[in-house]
């Protein structure tokens, strides 16, 4: 049964003042809240595992190895891996995209292509065009229209056998679009040996992941969207592929064999988690999918799409407001200017006096501002712990924030 009040009563963040005036937290596209499980399981290994993992016979390090084993297995069923071990724990989808940017450099060579879209956060357009740099290989970008939505007869004139990599996001952090992640997977395969990489940091927290069925090849995403500790993520990939290409970062732990002859490197994942890892956030993240699975997929998809819909009945009551994205599939963002009032952190300022936090500027997603010719929008996302009466206060924020900047 979903339960909202117990739900909010599970992130002590939530009941603190701003400002004096009741925190309403709608940044959570750039990161979430902890909810007290989350908290206490990274606690709990501080205080009574702390190890490391994977290298020592002592107790603690076997204890600490078997609860970030566990979350492994715990992620592996999150999304619906085949294996546990294509499931690679990284600081977040950053490195993940860049892991397999430099990983792939092998795979490519000058003329190849990789194809990414308009949509993308500059985590998923810098690395490639770092590959780029690296092999001679050019960049092609599928384009969209003046709703946000990609335009996909782009891969029916460009996939061939140039194409090496399309990597595209599940859900836009600026515009909230949802992306016909299946058809653009389907006219790659079509048409294409090309990998597909998916960029899920927007999509893991809100509904369920079937990497299976989706037929990706990659999917990178981060805990600290979905209600886990900062500084920890996954990059899951196929086992073939995966024991193909080479590895990011050399050192401890990666390793079979290692002698100034040369190295060799070890079974999966950990030819891919040189160095010691984030034991206590990784556990942490298993915690937040206990967290996430304890109310149901359903049940948040549900809520934060009913506050979608709600959200954006009340802002575009508002006179002047523009909402970008509008007629698009979305979840979880509303990204909206104000003509006339000033600069989006004009009125992400007012809002915070308010004690309303929200997200102001270009959201780390240029190319959509600068086809909207815009500088930035205010954007507020959602996550299952937000509720009506909240959204009811960022309107009637919204309105002081025109009142004074117009």
């Amino acid at each position: 049964m979903f339960n909202l009040q117990y739900i909010r009563s599970q992130f002590p963040i939530l009941q603190q003042q701003i400002n004096g005036k009741p925190l309403v937290y709608f940044d959570n596209a750039a990161t979430s809240q902890k909810p007290v499980s989350v908290i206490e399981s990274w606690t709990k290994y501080y205080e009574t595992l702390n190890a490391n993992v994977h290298r020592g016979i002592h107790t603690l390090s076997q204890l600490a190895t078997e609860e970030m084993e566990l979350s492994r297995r715990k992620i592996q069923k999150f999304i619906n891996a085949k294996h546990d071990y294509e499931v690679i724990f990284t600081r977040g989808t950053t490195e993940s995209i860049n892991l397999l940017a430099y990983a792939l450099t092998q795979e490519i060579k000058a003329g190849d292509e990789i194809i990414i879209s308009h949509l993308e956060h500059h985590s998923n357009i810098v690395p490639w065009q770092m590959l780029c740099e690296r092999t001679g290989a050019k960049l092609k970008v599928i384009p969209m229209d003046e709703n946000g939505i990609l335009q996909l007869d782009f891969l029916d004139k460009h996939l061939n056998e140039k194409t090496k990599i399309v990597s595209v996001n599940h859900v836009s952090n600026a515009l909230g679009i949802l992306n016909p992640i299946e058809e653009i997977i389907s006219k790659t395969r079509k048409n294409s040996g090309a990998f597909i990489v998916i960029d899920g940091a927007q999509s893991a927290p809100h509904f369920a992941i079937d990497v299976q069925r989706m037929d990706c090849d990659f999917f990178a995403f981060s805990g600290h969207k979905m209600y886990a500790p900062m500084g920890v993520g996954i990059l899951y990939g196929k086992e073939d592929i995966l024991r193909k290409i080479q590895p990011f970062h050399g050192g401890g732990e990666m390793i079979a064999t290692c002698s100034f002859d040369g190295t060799t490197y070890a079974d999966l994942p950990f030819k891919f988690e040189a160095g010691t890892p984030n034991v206590g956030g990784n556990i942490a993240l298993g915690a937040a999918v206990d967290f996430i699975e304890s109310i149901g997929h359903e049940n948040i998809q549900n809520h934060e799409n009913a506050l979608l819909e709600y959200a954006q009945k009340k802002l575009l009551e508002i006179e002047n407001l523009k909402i970008y994205g509008e007629k698009a599939k979305r979840t979880g963002v509303v990204s909206f200017t104000l003509e006339g009032a000033g600069i989006a952190s004009d009125a992400g300022m007012i809002l915070d006096k308010m004690g309303i936090a929200v997200r102001t500027g270009h959201h780390c997603t240029q190319p959509i501002m600068d086809y909207y010719k815009i500088a930035g929008t205010v954007r507020a996302s959602f996550a299952v712990y937000n509720t009506f009466e909240e959204i009811d206060a960022l309107a009637e924020g919204v309105k002081k924030a025109q009142r004074m900047l117009s």
